[in-house]
């Protein structure tokens, strides 16, 4: 016999020997299924599919814990076995293979989890009510004013319309740096509309309606990343692909900045969800990583639902944003968390060797930002408008002028991220933690809503931007615990925005409940560093929280409590919900009231006042204030 083909056969061999070596427990209709031990490193929903149809192909992402053996090697090039991308960066392969070969894989000890390429889909006066106006004018190094420049920011959506003159710096120059298309239509503009409103809202110019709508950080840089197709829909692929071309180029292009007005159902936890894990490794890298809630914050009949924040929303790492109505008033007096924002606590969950499950149950969001019928750049020819001509918002009728009306946590966000470019750009040596940490200490808590509803509190960038514009340069995860954090005495906690003054939350949140103490913003905190997460400062008991001495100093306060805001700092109020429930696990607050423990089906755009039922306010000031264009560009902005 040939030496090729004794090679061959012992290959077979082997691989017979393999999969015949790897335990699987026949159902009572006769098919295999994988042993608790492997069960644990596939998803759920992978593993219910495999259970339905093994013989049936699955595109899958497979997590590792380091290089690929030989063995697993063999494997991936066996029969049936193709590699669709290999995400070196995030140590992460996408495959396509037949169900029946998913068991064997996670018997493997270099995989780490499992799970299928899901769907990622879209979720839906600005700057003077957020403070941005407020810090404009402050000059920056050789810059004359705080406007984003120099930082970029990652818009990963459904592509960025470049045409649009929202996207140009006074120079008229493209302020898009690079596009890149991953869903595999060859184009990086935007046919369904939603990421050209998305970049604007972030960092859209002020050239039409004489600014009217200006985005917050206006002259930024725009890194385009498209996942979303035509149609608004994506995947887990697509979204991975975009996240590790971030990590391979964020150093080229300075993103310090990642948007993710995108979400899918949170069903792994946090700690195996490879989108958490690759925004994980951009946080610990420098990059602040924002993700819209998701708007799924009431049920049809209009009650209230809790556990409903989206993936990679679930990531204790990332800056989770959920959603408030202004009513087109400047002033924040007559602000509410609208009633679509997803609530928290999260309901991504592990399953143990018993088959038990065990539930995240994370405070998010961390923060609520403006996101209620915001006006932004519409992209020519757009999905969205042809299905909802209303929410053209009859600024222009030119094309690459023209903006749109939408609504969502997915409009949240990038005000947000917007807000984060200013803060990276006013000091450019915060970590991702000390840029979290200071949107959540300086917002204004909204009254009568509880932390799963409004996290912190609402954005409040002047307060931010002075805060931050404080903190000490030389810091590092060397910096002993308690050293000064500021350079001179702490800010005044309050700002006026308008006319109307509110405190700071002057606290954070901790992954179960709060933090707060005067210590947040004059001693560092070693949950500042990277390659750790603010809520690494907690240390969970039985149904209590102590604060962990080697991260927090002796001057935080760890509540046990998620409590019902007055509108006072964080920690005051009324109770809402021992933290002892978020701990035991199981079902919180009432059965029913967690629909689908976190799966979301059908999550979109919010479009249109008979959309949303209840968010608009007739003849008090609800709806957009639209200022006709011009058509001469407005550069003083």
């Amino acid at each position: 016999m040939r030496r090729s083909s004794i090679a061959v056969l012992k290959i077979f061999l082997l691989l017979a020997v393999v999969c015949s070596s790897i335990p699987w427990t026949p159902t009572a209709s006769g098919k295999a299924l994988p042993q608790l031990t492997q069960v644990t490193k596939i998803a759920p929903d992978l593993l219910a599919q495999i259970q339905s149809s093994p013989a049936v192909r699955v595109r899958v992402v497979l997590q590792l814990n380091g290089a690929i053996s030989w063995l697993l090697n063999l494997l991936l090039n066996g029969i049936g076995v193709s590699i669709i991308d290999n995400l070196t960066s995030l140590n992460i392969l996408i495959l396509e293979l037949p169900g029946s070969l998913v068991g064997t894989l996670a018997a493997l000890p270099e995989v780490v989890y499992i799970s299928p390429d899901r769907m990622a889909r879209s979720l839906g006066h600005v700057t003077a009510t957020t403070g941005a106006d407020d810090v404009r004018g402050t000059p920056v190094g050789n810059a004359s004013e705080l406007d984003g420049t120099g930082v970029g920011i990652a818009i990963i959506d459904s592509g960025i319309d470049v045409t649009h003159r929202a996207f140009l710096d006074r120079s008229g120059n493209l302020r898009v740096l690079v596009s890149r298309d991953f869903t595999g239509e060859n184009r990086t503009d935007d046919p369904y509309g939603h990421g050209t409103h998305v970049a604007s809202a972030a960092a859209g110019n002020g050239r039409i309606s004489n600014a009217a709508y200006l985005g917050i950080a206006p002259n930024a840089n725009l890194i385009n990343l498209r996942v979303l197709n035509q149609n608004g829909a994506g995947s887990t692929c697509s979204l991975l692909k975009a996240l590790n071309w971030v990590m391979n180029n964020r150093t080229a292009y300075n993103i310090r900045v990642v948007n993710m007005s995108l979400g899918q159902a949170a069903i792994d936890s946090y700690k195996n969800d490879p989108v958490c894990r690759a925004v994980r490794r951009l946080v610990n890298a420098g990059v602040v990583c924002f993700a819209a809630a998701g708007n799924n914050g009431k049920d049809d009949n209009g009650q209230k639902v809790y556990g409903q924040i989206h993936s990679p929303g679930n990531e204790p790492s990332a800056i989770t944003i959920g959603a408030t109505k202004t009513l087109w008033t400047d002033t924040r007096a007559d602000d509410e968390v609208t009633s679509y924002s997803s609530r928290g606590p999260t309901r991504s969950y592990w399953t143990d060797s018993n088959g038990t499950k065990h539930y995240d149950n994370l405070v998010k969001p961390d923060l609520v930002a403006p996101g209620n019928k915001l006006v932004f750049a519409e992209s020519e020819g757009n999905l969205l408008v042809a299905q909802h001509p209303e929410i053209d918002a009859g600024v222009s009728q030119v094309p690459g002028r023209k903006m749109m009306i939408l609504s969502g946590t997915s409009m949240a966000a990038p005000v947000a991220a917007g807000a984060a470019a200013l803060l990276l750009q006013s000091k450019p040596s915060l970590t991702p933690n000390l840029v979290k940490t200071a949107l959540m200490y300086t917002a204004q808590p909204l009254n009568g809503y509880n932390l799963f509803e409004q996290g912190a509190g609402q954005l409040n960038i002047e307060g931010a931007v002075r805060l931050a514009s404080l903190v000490r340069t030389n810091l590092s995860n060397n910096t002993p615990l308690g050293d000064p954090l500021l350079t001179t005495v702490p800010p005044t906690p309050e700002t006026t925005i308008a006319g109307y003054s509110f405190n700071w939350a002057q606290g954070i949140l901790v992954n179960y409940a709060h933090a707060t103490g005067l210590d947040f913003i004059t001693k560092y905190q070693k949950i500042y560093g990277t390659g750790v997460i603010v809520g690494d400062g907690v240390i969970v008991g039985d149904s209590t929280l102590t604060r962990n001495q080697a991260m927090m100093s002796s001057g935080v306060i760890v509540g046990d409590q998620i409590l019902m805001s007055n509108g006072l700092p964080l920690g005051s109020g009324t109770v809402f919900l021992g933290v002892n429930f978020l701990l035991g696990g199981g079902t919180i607050m009432s059965d029913g009231v967690i629909v689908g423990d976190g799966v979301i089906v059908g999550d979109g755009v919010i479009v249109g006042d008979g959309v949303i039922v209840g968010d608009s306010t007739a003849g008090s000031g609800g709806n957009p204030i639209i200022v006709i264009d011009t058509g001469v560009d407005y550069l003083d902005y």
